[in-house]
């Protein structure tokens, strides 16, 4: 009797931890979306409600998204100032990394962040701002600056800086800040009649 219990018992506290945790995971994740949407986009350079402020995408290669997904507008005034797209890079070193990018309406990156990743503490977490200034070396850049073939890390003849002992990582997510910016350069048009 005492040996059927315990696996009842087991999956049972199993079951309701995952319950119970399952909604402030994703209250997390929203409040880290927020404060790096913020970031991005700081509230002084728009007067909308960028939070509320959405446009639908479709699954697309170049964002690496399976399904629909949302953007962010941001507005000045009424125009649009920016739009932040969610992509996942999913060749990192320890599997896939989620993040945000935003780029202004001539095609220039605003700010990349990182929303979610399980790379290796001391090595690939490097890409997180509260680790290193390295997700900062996308601000300014588009897909002409630097030229198409130097949108590497520095090791495969790049532009950027990969990390000691880890280039996998930067590597992934250079190539899914330049799929973005590919991205948003063929759907220009469309993205901005939506916004």
């Amino acid at each position: 009797v005492g040996l059927g219990l315990f696996p009842i018992i087991t999956a049972g506290t199993i079951a309701v931890t995952q319950a119970v945790t399952e909604e402030r995971i994703e209250q997390q994740i929203r409040k880290a979306e927020a404060a790096a949407l913020f970031e991005i986009i700081p509230e002084s350079r728009h007067d909308n409600d960028l939070l509320s402020d959405t446009v639908s995408l479709e699954p697309d290669p170049l964002l690496d998204t399976r399904q629909a997904t949302r953007g962010w507008i941001a507005r000045q005034d009424g125009e649009p100032v920016g739009v932040i797209l969610p992509v996942i890079a999913r060749n990192g070193y320890s599997g896939d990394i989620d993040l945000l990018v935003g780029i202004d309406a001539d095609g220039q990156i605003l700010g990349v962040r990182v929303i979610q990743h399980r790379e290796t503490p001391g090595l690939g977490d490097k890409i997180e701002l509260r680790k290193s200034d390295w997700i900062r070396s996308f601000d300014g850049k588009s897909l002409d600056n630097p030229k198409p073939g130097r949108w590497a890390v520095a090791k495969d003849g790049g532009a950027f800086d990969q990390f000691t002992g880890a280039t996998i990582t930067p590597s992934a997510v250079v190539s899914t800040v330049k799929e973005t910016l590919m991205y948003f350069r063929e759907n220009r048009q469309q993205i901005r009649e939506i916004i």
